[in-house]
């Protein structure tokens, strides 16, 4: 999800996108554990979308 796409959600629909992400990566970096991934840069991705969301959700926090 870019940028752009994320400022246009509302802070309710960004909360539920982070709580998806973090299950997400637990899920990814459990069965990374367990045997390796194919493709282990999915965690760094899902990692990298977490703080996007993040960042965005504080913006608004800070900007009310």
């Amino acid at each position: 999800m870019k940028t752009r796409e994320i400022k246009e959600l509302s802070v309710k629909e960004l909360q539920e996108r982070l709580d998806n992400d973090k299950a997400i990566l637990s899920r990814l970096k459990l069965n990374h554990t367990i045997s390796p991934l194919d493709n282990p840069m999915q965690i760094r991705d899902v990692r990298k979308q977490i703080a996007r969301v993040a960042t965005e959700l504080k913006l608004r926090e800070n900007k009310q």
